[in-house]
């Protein structure tokens, strides 16, 4: 017989770990769906004690009531006579919005992209019916014009089909333009029929849609401008020397002199490539702080938790102390437990992941202070054994934490992972410099070269050396490859060419 002590992954422990590397939008999100299954949790409101202590305190208000709980969650007094009033008013108010929206005299909804009636004369309208319904997407401006077109049954089907396949960028999906004769086999029709639905569809709006590739879909564009000729036909089937900014090949290709390709090109940058673009209507995801830094009145750095970006609950221990005691059967008694044990551990849990951030943040901000007074130049070699060594934590729940996180500062938001770097070695004896210092330094230098004078990668080696910087060549080349810099050649050609 042997004893042996091991770690067990309770369901709580993983869920821990996974609260831990998420974003802010993600636990926000699983909290939402906590907060509809878990009866004693409840959002904490704008106006909550606990709220308005952290508002006051960022605002400066010293005389503001202190607010129980920590910096990511909060708890309810206990006040059953306040608690049934605001229930009261909460059924009272939806009762109310309820006969509103269902009164046969009350605003009404539009149809088919219209805003709410009663919603057109506000100048901030914020009713998000009204937006989503404002701008339809790309296949549904497609149908439209198809509906108003004047064409057989047999022609319509295969356009619609056509439509179907058409991308959110505006062009043919691969499979579709690959495979027309097999899709007039799946139709039952000619690939001559194929096509002539295939050339209706492209001559909708927006100019170019429907194209299998970008030569295709700039040579609609330019036939509806009227500006398809021989000289600009041969340009658009050789558009791998327009990128690489081979000039003297497309004046040779083209028949063209100086003046006319320079004109050309212009024409060609004017087109849109993405002819799908207007109708994108994805939502661009803001990259949001977990952590502030700012600067103290003494020069210090003071870092804080982002209070809009922290989720926060509160446990309601009134309304669990009313259901406990109204409970009758096993099965009401079990799901009360386990409910209120649940709403519990994710008070503890929340405000476990709020102290771990705070204190691997700071931690970064220690390290990397040279970064936040004088910027990425002054980047530091840091690692996550380093900051795990230095807070008394495991690697690996400094990577969890570093997951999906970030800093914002005076000088912008960033990840969190940004300020981890790999060191690269001084040329002498001073300290090794952050890959990331180095990277930003070979951008300043490719910017800062002349026309006449464009530096090679052996150049920027040499540069770099001088700076202190004991690097090599091919080391350069990614670096100026994951910035996406063009080498020597091409940067020549581009700051000597044409237009």
């Amino acid at each position: 017989m042997r004893q042996a002590q091991s770690l067990v992954m309770t369901p709580q422990l993983l869920q821990a770990i996974r609260l831990l590397q998420m974003s802010s939008l993600e636990l926000s999100a699983w909290i939402s769906d906590e907060l509809e299954r878990n009866p004693f949790l409840e959002a904490e409101s704008p106006d909550s004690p606990a709220r308005q202590a952290e508002d006051n305190r960022r605002a400066g208000v010293d005389n503001a009531p202190a607010a129980e709980g920590d910096a990511a969650t909060a708890e309810r007094p206990w006040d059953a006579a306040e608690l049934e009033t605001s229930r009261a008013a909460l059924e009272s108010n939806l009762d109310a919005s309820l006969d509103n929206t269902f009164d046969p005299d009350g605003p009404s909804l539009a149809y088919a992209g219209h805003a709410l009636s009663a919603s057109r004369d506000r100048p901030d309208d914020t009713d998000p019916f009204a937006r989503l319904a404002a701008a339809p997407d790309l296949r549904a401006h497609l149908r439209g014009q198809l509906g108003a077109a004047r064409i057989a049954p047999r022609l319509r089907l295969i356009a619609a089909v056509l439509i179907d396949a058409i991308t959110d960028a505006g062009y043919l999906d691969a499979d579709t333009a690959a495979d027309l004769d097999g899709l007039g086999q799946r139709l039952g029709v000619t690939r001559a029929e194929v096509d002539a639905a295939l050339a209706l569809v492209q001559g909708f709006d927006p100019p170019g849609v429907g194209a299998r590739d970008l030569a295709e879909c700039l040579a609609i564009q330019l036939r509806e401008k009227d500006r398809y000729d021989p000289a600009m036909a041969a340009m658009v089937a050789r558009l791998d020397l327009a990128a690489k900014r081979d000039f003297a090949a497309l004046r040779r290709i083209c028949g063209v002199d100086d003046a006319d390709l320079a004109d050309m090109l212009r024409e060609l940058r004017a087109l849109e490539p993405r002819p799908g673009r207007p109708f994108e209507t994805a939502p661009v995801t803001p990259l949001v702080a977990d952590a502030l830094v700012r600067r103290g009145t003494k020069g210090d750095w003071i870092v804080e938790l982002n209070s809009d970006a922290l989720p926060r609950v509160l446990v309601d221990r009134a309304w669990y102390a009313r259901v406990a005691r109204a409970a009758r059967g096993e099965a009401e008694k079990a799901f009360v437990s386990d409910a209120w044990q649940s709403a519990s551990w994710l008070h503890r849990s929340l405000d476990q992941r709020a102290r771990t951030i705070l204190a691997v943040a700071t931690e970064i901000v220690r390290q990397q202070e040279g970064f936040f007074a004088r910027g990425v130049a002054h980047l530091r070699p840091m690692t996550l054994k380093s900051v795990a060594d230095a807070i008394g934590m495991h690697e690996s729940t400094v990577s969890r934490v570093t997951a999906n996180k970030s800093l914002g500062c005076e000088r912008g938001v960033f990840e969190m992972k940004y300020f981890f770097s790999a060191a690269i070695a001084a040329s002498g004896t001073g300290e090794a410099h952050a890959a990331e210092a180095v990277r930003h330094r070979v951008r300043q230098l490719i910017e800062a070269e002349k026309p006449d004078a464009i530096l090679s990668d052996d150049a920027l080696v040499r540069m770099l050396r001088a700076d202190g910087v004991d690097i090599a060549r091919r080391t350069v080349a990614k670096y100026r490859e994951s910035l996406r810099i063009p080498s020597s050649v091409e940067r020549r050609r581009r700051k000597g060419a044409v237009g």
